[in-house]
């Protein structure tokens, strides 16, 4: 087991911790966490694209011009595909881009993005994050403390606190999320993990 410091909120040493083998220290394979990114943003395409057929435009009903002594070539409607305003053939309609994943695959990428931040230097375990009122103010200077005021941080949180979301959603580099939410997308589109002491039972459990 890899041991970590424990650090409080302004960057000191108050402890140390093991972190599970089976968690923070399994092979990585690079294929199997694209394969899970390319999953979650499949699931969140909206999928809206639309457009109209022949028979959803308005008007077209008349012939344009007779059958035959034109020297045109025959119409039948001014709605034709081949026709500018006219309506499109196999063009997109709304659809969902989901597809199914196991999950003890997306489990399995999820431990393989934990082992990578914390073989990179990555990984930070704070003991709490304890902060007198939900002000953008006070979690800058927090984070000041810790050293990654100019890095892209990911905070891993035990639960659910409206106050620390409210007081770093300002933040444009900061993401505090729940440890029920931890995801492979969020966790390599930031450059720094900071993980709460308590919330590492939560994801042990959940990854384990």
């Amino acid at each position: 087991m890899a041991l970590v410091d424990v650090i409080n909120q302004n960057g000191e040493k108050v402890d140390s911790i093991e972190l599970e083998d089976q968690i923070f220290n399994t092979e990585v394979r690079d294929s199997l966490v694209q394969q899970v990114v390319v999953w979650q943003l499949a699931k969140r395409r909206s999928g809206c694209a639309s457009t109209k057929t022949r028979g959803q435009i308005r008007g077209g009903g008349k012939k344009p011009w007779r059958q035959k002594g034109t020297g045109r070539a025959r119409a039948g409607t001014s709605r034709s595909p081949i026709w500018t305003g006219g309506g499109t053939v196999f063009g997109p309609h709304p659809r969902s881009y989901a597809f199914s994943l196991p999950k003890k695959v997306r489990k399995s990428a999820i431990r393989m993005v934990l082992t990578s931040k914390l073989r990179e230097d990555k990984l930070t375990v704070l003991d709490k994050i304890d902060i007198e009122a939900p002000k953008t103010k006070l979690f800058a200077e927090m984070m000041k403390n810790l050293g990654v005021q100019d890095q892209k941080t990911l905070f891993l949180i035990p639960e659910k606190n409206p106050d620390l979301t409210r007081a770093s959603r300002n933040l444009f580099k900061t993401l505090v999320l729940p440890s029920e939410g931890i995801n492979v997308y969020d966790l390599l589109r930031f450059e720094r993990l900071t993980i709460l002491k308590d919330a590492l039972p939560k994801i042990s459990e959940r990854l384990s």
